[in-house]
């Protein structure tokens, strides 16, 4: 499995890079994302810290590519810190979407999907127009295993499969018991009404954004 959203003790995660890598591993996770939450006051502690954390090649036979997720950011400010981000070497840009579990400010889809980022996260009652901008930005949409954040994901599956929109399986790990082995996984999104050929197009797509921004090739077992 390629799980491309999770989180460390960078920021609300409750594990250390290296444990939370562990972890994963031991869940069969092959390729995993950290992106932790950042805003325009921590995005330039924690980005530096994570590519620090990754080139040091200390996380056993999983890799890690550092990512960061924009969190409650004003629709307003989240193309020019996607685009800082990126300078400082998140190779996976997340944005935080309109779940309905959190006060997210309206808007927040729309202006991630103008910005260069690469997976809106849990975007609750997404609009049919915002999925087609997906479509258009070649963004993924992402269907997700964390409670609270799930209680979405049949609503972003069937307008992703109306509009042809790419979608992504993550787990949102914050705490050790959210991580999800990829049989784990495979039951969450079969029951927001996906197909088995379509998760497993979610396993693709997940392969193209490690070969496209992690830089490796990964295929899925």
């Amino acid at each position: 499995m390629i799980d491309l959203h999770t989180h460390t003790l960078l920021s609300d995660g409750a594990l250390l890079p290296s444990e939370l890598a562990r972890r994963a591993e031991v869940k069969g996770i092959r390729v995993i994302a950290m992106t932790d939450h950042v805003d325009y006051a921590n995005v330039r502690l924690v980005v530096p810290a994570m590519v620090r954390a990754c080139a040091a090649r200390n996380f056993g036979n999983i890799r890690v590519i550092p990512g960061v997720e924009i969190t409650h950011v004003p629709p307003e400010g989240i193309a020019k810190l996607a685009l800082e981000a990126r300078a400082l070497g998140a190779d996976i840009i997340v944005v935080h979407g309109e779940t309905l579990a959190e006060p997210v400010a309206p808007g927040t889809n729309r202006a991630a999907l103008e910005s260069e980022i690469d997976i809106l996260a849990h975007p609750g009652l997404i609009s049919e127009e915002d999925v087609r901008l997906a479509v258009q930005r070649g963004i993924y949409l992402e269907i997700t295993t964390r409670r609270g954040h799930s209680l979405t994901n049949g609503h972003v599956a069937a307008l992703a499969r109306k509009a042809g929109a790419s979608l992504v399986l993550n787990t949102d790990t914050h705490q050790p018991e959210d991580l999800r082995s990829w049989e784990e996984a495979r039951k969450v999104a079969l029951g927001a009404g996906l197909s088995e050929e379509e998760v497993k197009g979610m396993r693709a797509h997940s392969a193209e954004l490690v070969k496209t921004r992690g830089g490796f090739d990964w295929s899925p077992d």
